[in-house]
């Protein structure tokens, strides 16, 4: 099983959306979603896989965004509403951070009729070992996700699910213009032999979070693939007239060109390379969001046909 780990922003949630819309996504994936900002594209990708009968994992006490203090104001009641019934779904996999507020967490679950059999845990502070211990003890969550660390390994030994980030950041897009493809994972290959139910990461995002976005020097596009090995690598795609940041669409044309001709010898085949594809056809600018949005589809299409044993 892969679990990617996205944060709840407009367009990991859209990826997410047309993934599931466009039937790409295997049984095999659980995307675990981590809300950080109330908008109705949440609650709408959230519905998209209930309509689907496909699970995702919402993380119910996000650690980063405003998502827990926004959905308190009146003027977000009605999506307040509706991603508290969402919640009750069965296909809707109710997940936790472990803090030391789990205690209450895992009441507060029970007292709605979810038992720790059927929720998702996140440990990856060692700091809360303990505390994971002591409020669980013989009990089996439904997953528990853990770095594949040592002190982590040996004290949560059940339904465990390994967890990296292997999105390799740099600071400045143009940092990778050095860099044409690199190692990006080989969990996939071994997570079972390694004691794992399955294997979870950040996607072609990472998992570092930044609330405010800014207008980049260097446009780059970041696209996963299999070498002859079935490992994962990722290519990057940068543009050229990075000497300051005007004219994000030429930048985007520089950047695309060089993903379409690397794509002649790979010859991928995914919805979001085609659709980076068609932006080059047609000498059409989507926006860095979507942009983003393109690269996530294509992982986890890619992801969905290598865990589905379809050929790629």
């Amino acid at each position: 099983m892969y679990f990617p780990i996205l944060r709840g922003r407009q367009f990991e949630l859209l990826a997410l959306r047309e993934c599931v819309n466009k039937n790409l996504l295997s049984n095999k994936i659980i995307p675990i979603v981590e809300p950080v900002k109330v908008s109705s594209t949440y609650t709408k990708t959230v519905d998209s896989f209930i309509k689907a009968g496909k699970p995702i994992a919402v993380i119910r006490n996000p650690q980063v965004g405003s998502w827990i203090k926004d959905l308190k104001k009146e003027s977000n009641a009605k999506i307040r509403e509706q991603a508290s019934e969402q919640l009750k779904d069965a296909n809707v996999i109710s997940s936790f951070y472990v803090t030391s507020k789990l205690d209450a967490h895992i009441k507060n679950a029970a007292k709605n009729g979810i038992p720790i059999d059927s929720l998702l845990l996140l440990c990856n502070n060692p700091e809360y070992l303990g505390n994971y211990e002591e409020v669980i003890g013989d009990r089996i969550p439904l997953y528990n996700v853990i770095p594949d660390k040592g002190d982590f390994r040996r004290r949560i030994r059940p339904n465990r699910v390994m967890c990296e980030d292997h999105f390799p950041k740099q600071t400045r897009n143009i940092d990778y213009s050095d860099i044409e493809t690199e190692f990006f994972s080989s969990d996939h290959l071994y997570y079972a032999d390694d004691g794992y139910k399955g294997f979870a990461d950040y996607s072609v995002v990472g998992e570092e979070y930044s609330e405010t976005g800014f207008a980049p020097y260097a446009v780059a596009i970041h696209i996963v693939y299999f070498d002859t090995k079935n490992i994962l690598r990722i290519a990057h795609f940068v543009s050229d007239s990075n000497d300051d940041i005007s004219d994000p669409a030429r930048k985007f044309a520089e950047a695309v060109e060089k993903l379409v001709e690397w794509n002649k010898t790979m010859k991928l085949d995914t919805v979001g390379i085609r659709e980076f594809e068609a932006a080059y056809r047609n000498k059409t600018y989507p926006g860095l969001g979507v942009v983003k949005k393109y690269s996530i589809m294509h992982h986890l299409e890619l992801m969905s046909k290598y865990l589905d044993g379809v050929a790629i």
